[in-house]
């Protein structure tokens, strides 16, 4: 395993460490699915570098634009359950209140 593929491996894990600890409030859950979206898209831009080919250099342009639309509805999302609920932290929400 290189130096840069640990690195990667790492930045993931750890974003994802602290997806399932630290679900304490939406936005720091969204800020780890964010990490782990950026680590995924450097790896898959330094993997297209490495293949030298033009088929794979697209993938990370639409994981860019895929990440943005994650980040657009669980931004949306967090406006909507901060007006309804009052607070962003997830334990106050449960499906049973209107």
């Amino acid at each position: 395993m290189t130096m840069t593929h640990f690195a990667f491996s790492a930045t993931f894990m750890l974003g994802l460490t602290g997806l399932a600890l630290h679900r304490r409030h939406l936005l720091s859950a969204l800020l780890c699915l964010e990490g782990m979206m950026l680590s995924l898209f450097v790896a898959l831009s330094t993997w297209a570098l490495q293949l030298d080919s033009t088929n794979f250099s697209t993938s990370p342009m639409f994981l860019l634009a895929f990440s943005a639309c994650e980040a657009s509805a669980g931004l949306a999302l967090l406006v909507a359950t901060a007006r309804t609920h009052g607070t962003d932290q997830l334990q106050s929400m449960t499906l049973l209140q209107c």
